[in-house]
């Protein structure tokens, strides 16, 4: 476990509601939007862009796309396969899950890891694309260890707050540098308590290559899990 002072900017972008809900899917030829952060179809019922940032740190540390395409799966995921390859994201094919319904891939891409999550709709097909800069989570101290993840507790109020674990009780008082501990992947417990405030307590699902922050705000109120990247 180690400190470091983090102040956590998250962003997000809300595109609006483009073209209409198909009631008959067809095989069509999807265009990519040359405006669009991370790549997506020009057709779109709806589309929102994420973005996690850090003070200090340039550029994003992680990039999230979420929206829903009037096609149908197939279609979404040949749009992605072509795109994402002409720019030099490579596709890991022993973690690929494709079904008539769902389809989870991984890539490593010119800035970290990725991953792209299509699910079909009534309307369409569901996007998650997500991608990690590896080199920003290693300038803000966030990046995991090989195989694990990890969590920053950053306490921003005027109380000190206590965190506890995977059986470790953690403090950290008003105003400190925020503290982060690795954790194998997997389900933890954890219960978070700031004096004259109601305790939260939650579970917490960790998967390797994952940074999430756990954070008590100003008014001593306890955030909803983060992640960083």
């Amino acid at each position: 476990m180690f400190a470091y002072s983090l102040v956590l900017l998250a962003t997000c972008l809300l595109a609006a509601s483009a073209g209409a809900s198909l009631p008959h899917l067809f095989p069509t030829t999807l265009t990519l939007d040359s405006d669009a952060v991370l790549p997506a179809p020009t057709r779109y019922n709806h589309r929102g862009i994420h973005t996690t940032l850090m003070r200090g740190v340039e550029a994003p540390l992680r990039v999230r796309l979420e929206a829903t395409v009037p096609a149908a799966l197939g279609d979404v995921l040949a749009f992605y396969r072509t795109e994402l390859r002409k720019l030099g994201w490579q596709e890991q094919h022993d973690h690929a899950m494709i079904g008539a319904d769902h389809v989870q891939l991984a890539f490593i891409s010119p800035l970290g890891p990725a991953a792209l999550k299509l699910d079909r709709k009534e309307s369409g097909t569901s996007v998650h694309l997500v991608q990690k800069n590896a080199q920003m989570a290693t300038r803000a101290n966030v990046l995991p260890e090989p195989g694990q993840a990890k969590l920053v507790f950053s306490n921003t109020g005027d109380k000190e707050a206590v965190l506890e674990i995977h059986g470790q009780t953690i403090p950290r008082r008003a105003g400190a540098n925020a503290v982060a501990l690795d954790l194998v992947p997997g389900k933890y417990p954890y219960r978070l308590g700031v004096p004259g405030y109601p305790a939260t307590k939650d579970i917490l699902t960790v998967t390797a290559g994952d940074t999430w922050e756990l954070t008590v705000g100003r008014d001593g109120d306890a955030w909803p899990p983060l992640q960083l990247y």
